[in-house]
C-alpha cells in the first residue's frame, strides 16, 4: 500500500465489508489514562499474491518504549508495521499468518472489531497526510466520528488543545485553529497527524518514516514529540536514519531479506547493545554503513 493510499487511514474502516458495522456504540470521552500496552508478534509471516514478504517474526514491543524496526529497503518492515494495525489485510492480495497480541489478545481474532484494533494501534504515515479541506481543529477531532466517540464542545476543544500541545504544535497554531491543516509547513504538517492519531488515545502508536521528508529542525522536533508521548503510548517506527534509530529507540529490530528470500529479524534488543556489541556479523556492517 502506498503512503498516498493512506492518507484515509482514519477512515478507512469505511471501506471495510459488514463485518464491523453496525459501527461500535458510541463512548464518551474518557479522561483517566489508560494502562501503557505491550503489542507482541507471533510468527508473523506475510504475502502478496505468491511472493512471501515477511517470514515467522517474532518480536515484543515493550509497554512505554520505543522500538524501531531498521534495515535495507525492501526487507518487509512497513509491511510488517502495516500488519500490526490491520492495514495489510486492506491490499487485495495480501495474506498473513501468526498472531499480533495487544495485551495477550490477538487482534486478528473472530470478535475483535477492525475499528477497535484501528482505536488502539495509531498510525502515523511517512508523508504527512492531514485533510486539506479541513481547518487544524477539525483535523485533530476527525477520528472522533470513526469512532463513535460522543464530546460536547468544551470536551473537544480541551482535546484539541491537549492533543497540540502533546504532538508540540499547540504554540505554533493556536491562534490560528480555523485554517486550513494544509496550509502547515510540512513539519507542522506532521506534527497535526500526530495530534490526530494520539487525539483518539491510541494505546500504540505506529509510526513510518515520519521524518524522512522533514528538514533537520522539523525532525528534532518530532523526535522530541516522540519521546515525550513515550510516556503514555507505545511506540514503534520504521527509519532508516541510523542516528535516529540511536536518539530515540529503547528497543531495535534488525530486519534483512536476502536475495529471494521474505524478511526476516536478523537481531534484535536494546538499541544500545545493537548498535555497539551487535551478535551477528551482518547487523554489525548496516549499522556501520556497510550496506543498505
Amino acid at each position: 500500500m502506498s503512503t498516498d493510499t493512506a492518507t484515509t487511514d482514519l477512515l478507512v474502516a469505511d471501506d471495510v465489508p459488514s463485518a464491523d458495522y453496525p459501527p461500535p456504540a458510541p463512548e464518551s470521552l474518557i479522561e483517566a489514562t489508560t494502562p501503557l500496552a505491550v503489542l507482541e508478534a507471533r510468527a508473523v509471516s506475510a504475502w502478496f499474491g505468491d511472493r512471501k514478504v515477511l517470514d515467522r517474526v517474532d518480536l515484543t514491543m515493550q509497554a512505554g518504549k520505543i522500538t524501531a524496526l531498521i534495515g535495507p529497503s525492501g526487507c518487509g518492515k512497513s509491511t510488517f508495521l502495516r500488519i500490526l494495525n490491520r492495514m495489510h489485510e486492506m491490499v487485495p492480495s495480501a495474506s498473513l499468518a501468526g498472531e499480533v497480541l495487544l495485551d495477550g489478545e490477538d487482534i486478528y481474532g473472530a470478535s475483535r472489531r477492525l475499528t477497535q484494533a484501528r482505536r488502539d494501534i495509531g498510525m502515523v504515515f511517512q508523508k504527512p497526510n492531514p485533510f486539506p479541506a479541513m481547518s487544524i481543529y477539525d483535523n485533530v477531532v476527525a477520528g472522533l466520528k470513526l469512532t463513535g466517540t460522543k464530546a460536547n464542545r468544551a470536551s473537544k476543544d480541551d482535546l484539541v488543545e491537549s492533543s497540540l500541545v502533546k504532538a508540540g504544535l499547540w504554540k505554533e497554531v493556536r491562534d490560528r485553529l480555523r485554517q486550513p491543516g494544509g496550509g502547515l509547513s510540512g513539519g507542522q504538517q506532521q506534527r497535526l497527524c500526530i495530534a490526530r492519531s494520539i487525539a483518539i488515545r491510541p494505546r500504540v502508536l505506529l509510526m513510518d518514516e515520519p521524518c524522512s521528508a522533514l528538514d533537520p529542525t522539523s525532525t528534532r522536533v518530532i523526535e522530541e514529540t516522540m519521546i515525550d508521548l513515550a510516556r503514555e503510548v507505545t511506540i514503534v517506527i520504521v527509519t532508516h536514519n541510523m542516528q535516529q534509530a540511536q536518539r530515540v529507540s529503547d528497543n531495535c529490530a534488525f530486519f534483512l531479506a536476502a536475495q529471494g528470500t521474505p524478511g526476516a529479524i536478523v537481531e534484535q534488543g536494546p538499541t544500545g547493545k545493537l548498535f555497539s556489541t551487535p551478535e551477528d556479523s551482518r547487523t554489525e556492517d548496516y549499522v556501520n554503513g556497510r550496506f543498505g
